[in-house]
């Protein structure tokens, strides 16, 4: 069965979307995640959004390879949450064909945080991309289990979704049972890289790891293996693997090729 690849944002972070895209191509991805909305304030990015040429040379560069772009980021649901800030992210999206849109839970008032999430879903629904809500453990979204309740209690809209990160299993409560319970409709991609496994991190701890350290799969102490086993076996994969120390030595290209390849056997059976 054939794995379609996709290069997160955060393996390609030194690209902006259109060299993302070419990398991608030369390193063998179908697609690519981008990050036009920052994940905090003053956060790096791509800059795309309101930039009309880089937008076209991004296009252009999807016609030249055929990659597609499959996430963009990011849309967090705090306290107070409009669906209509991120209007200019669901345009883009919807002229780069994108598939879906990462979702953090920051809310800690979960009746209130599954109100919103409903809602964006609904705002999201004539752009063609699905909201795939994220759980991290140091969010209002701590777990698979929390995730599914969440959308399940927003009514399992159509484009609703959870995403799956490898680093959030290993560092939550989250079961390889948890994982086989989502349904398989709310499941649109996982993302795959590994780190030392616990519950013992402090939020600090993990941040930095998420952003900065994580490892290739293989050497960390995460069951990479069993997590891939349990999800759809046609699932898309989107390598997420950022470790700032190891890419001050090796190309873009490099580092993609060696996350890609370093990705594959825990996923091809």
């Amino acid at each position: 069965m054939t794995r379609h690849y996709s290069l997160a944002y955060l393996s390609s972070h030194r690209c902006n979307p259109a060299e993302a895209i070419r990398v991608a191509a030369q390193t063998g991805y179908s697609f690519v995640g981008l990050r036009l909305w920052p994940n905090a304030a003053g956060a790096p990015q791509q800059h795309l959004l309101g930039q009309p040429a880089a937008l076209r040379e991004t296009l252009a560069a999807q016609a030249d390879t055929g990659v597609g772009v499959f996430d963009l980021e990011i849309i967090r649901i705090g306290e107070q949450f409009d669906p209509h800030t991120w209007d200019a992210l669901y345009d883009v999206g919807a002229a780069l064909k994108a598939k879906a849109i990462l979702v953090a839970g920051d809310d800690t008032h979960e009746a209130r945080l599954i109100d919103h999430y409903a809602r964006l879903c609904e705002v999201m629904k004539p752009f063609g991309m699905t909201a795939d809500l994220e759980f991290m453990p140091w969010t209002a979204v701590k777990d698979a289990n929390a995730a599914l309740r969440i959308v399940q209690g927003a009514g399992s809209p159509a484009n609703a979704g959870i995403l799956v990160d490898a680093l959030h299993v290993g560092r939550s409560r989250t079961t390889l049972e948890d994982i086989r319970a989502i349904p398989r409709e709310l499941l649109h991609y996982a993302q795959i890289c590994d780190a030392e496994a616990g519950l013992h991190f402090t939020t600090e701890q993990m941040v930095h790891t998420a952003r900065c350290e994580r490892l290739l799969p293989g050497d960390g102490t995460i069951d990479v293996q069993g997590l891939f086993d349990a999800l759809p076996a046609d699932l898309p994969v989107s390598v997420e693997v950022v470790n700032l120390g190891r890419e001050a030595h090796t190309s873009v290209q490099d580092w993609a090729a060696e996350c890609l390849a370093r990705s594959r056997p825990f996923v091809e059976r």
